[in-house]
């Protein structure tokens, strides 16, 4: 959890920090240039999940999981510590960037290996359920680092925050990091991992060879997370600026509906993920699909012209509880399409190139048509990807059906 929440926390305090590194222009834009970092971070995804998931195919889950913690925590550490813009000139944000760099590559590697981790370590009949738990560490992270956001909001005031405060948040991570750190180096490997690097595969684990012998597999990952993630980010990530620029609500009373509404969310994800264990997967992904093809433009618009907190909260609300259909069985879906040898590398990999494409860049596109004074048409487009996204869910089969963990099991 502590990896995310270093990556969100980011997000959840840009506002503070963003003239601390692009110091000219209006508030939008210097949003956008802490947006287009954000993104930036969101390019070293495809590289950590090619470099990480290679490793954690070869060498074990446990192993590359505690590497992208050590990672992180570096990130973090170095934003921390980085001077603004009026001591050290343009090399803030040159710094910065680096640093999101390296967090993106840990983050890359993450999902894919903790996706590949929860799924192998279910029982049989409650994967759905146990996987799920990716997507609470993540919503986890984002939760604390809201957390922090509104306890430093309420103890320190706006130009403290602003001068020094986003430091702190930043800080607690490189020190939570060592704790994560030491239960990681205590946990089990997989059996079926144990199993594969016995056999006669192991000399293919984790290569770009073997991974491209499961073509359909992979384009499945780039469907399955086109609409996802897009929304996701959305829902998440963005709706905390739209709602303070372009709703008009508080910068703290946006902390507060933010933090509730994904306290919801994350309790949302193992229920979903229990109840895809009964009835599949699929129909939990048509739901996340049609609903938000249907349903995302009316509810930005609907939340723009309200300028309520209880309409934004419950919107916002509408909203996560769409992509849960996604995020509760991702993981699972993801990692029930191959084999043990590639599956961290298999679920990792396009899921990254996927997310640096659309995900991460859905606050700088939608802050981009702001700035352009047609911010309406980044609600079709969230749609469209939705969209996109229930087609494939519409031609794929079952995969609890089909599962390559659960032939491995039986074999």
């Amino acid at each position: 959890m502590i990896e995310w929440y270093d990556w969100y926390v980011y997000a959840a305090f840009a506002v503070y920090f963003s003239t601390d590194f692009f110091p000219s222009g209006d508030t939008t834009t210097q949003l956008l240039n802490t947006a287009a970092v954000f993104a930036i971070g969101f390019l070293m995804r495809p590289i950590g999940s090619l470099i990480m998931g290679r490793y954690a195919d070869r060498h074990g889950r446990r192993a590359a999981l505690t590497l992208s913690i050590l990672i992180m925590a570096s990130g973090s550490l170095i934003i921390a510590a980085t001077p603004n813009y009026q001591t050290i000139g343009i090399a803030a944000p040159i710094i910065l960037i680096l640093a999101r760099l390296f967090q993106g590559l840990s983050l890359g590697g993450e999902y894919g290996t903790s996706a590949t981790y929860l799924s192998e370590m279910a029982n049989k009949g409650r994967r759905g359920f146990y996987s799920s738990f990716q997507y609470v560490t993540l919503v986890g992270g984002q939760l604390v680092a809201l957390g922090v956001q509104i306890i430093l909001q309420l103890w320190l005031n706006d130009a403290q925050l602003r001068a020094w405060g986003w430091r702190i948040p930043f800080i607690i991570g490189a020190l939570g990091a060592l704790i994560v750190l030491w239960l990681r180096l205590s946990m089990d490997e997989s059996d079926q991992f144990k199993n594969m690097a016995k056999s006669k595969t192991k000399k293919d684990a984790g290569t770009l060879k073997a991974l491209l012998k499961y073509p359909r597999a992979v384009l499945t990952v780039v469907g399955l997370t086109l609409g996802g993630t897009v929304a996701f980010y959305t829902y998440t990530t963005y709706l905390q600026k739209f709602m303070i620029n372009s709703v008009g609500l508080d910068k703290e009373v946006v902390s507060i509906i933010n933090f509730i509404a994904l306290l919801i969310f994350l309790i949302m994800q193992p229920l979903a993920g229990l109840l895809s264990d009964h009835i599949g997967r699929k129909p939990l992904l048509f739901f996340f699909g049609i609903s938000g093809t249907v349903l995302t433009v009316p509810l930005f618009m609907l939340m723009h012209s309200s300028h309520s907190v209880a309409a934004a909260f419950l919107l916002m609300m509408l909203g996560l509880i769409i992509v849960t259909g996604y995020t509760s069985i991702n993981a699972i879906v993801k990692a029930e399409l191959f084999p043990t040898e590639i599956r961290a590398l298999g679920v990792g990999l396009p899921y990254g190139l996927t997310v640096a494409i659309f995900g991460g860049t859905a606050e700088f596109v939608a802050l981009w048509f702001k700035s352009l004074g047609i911010e309406t048409l980044f609600f079709f487009y969230v749609a469209g990807c939705i969209f996109i996204s229930l087609i494939v869910y519409w031609r794929m089969q079952e995969s609890s059906k089909t599962s390559y963990i659960e032939a491995e099991m039986e074999n």
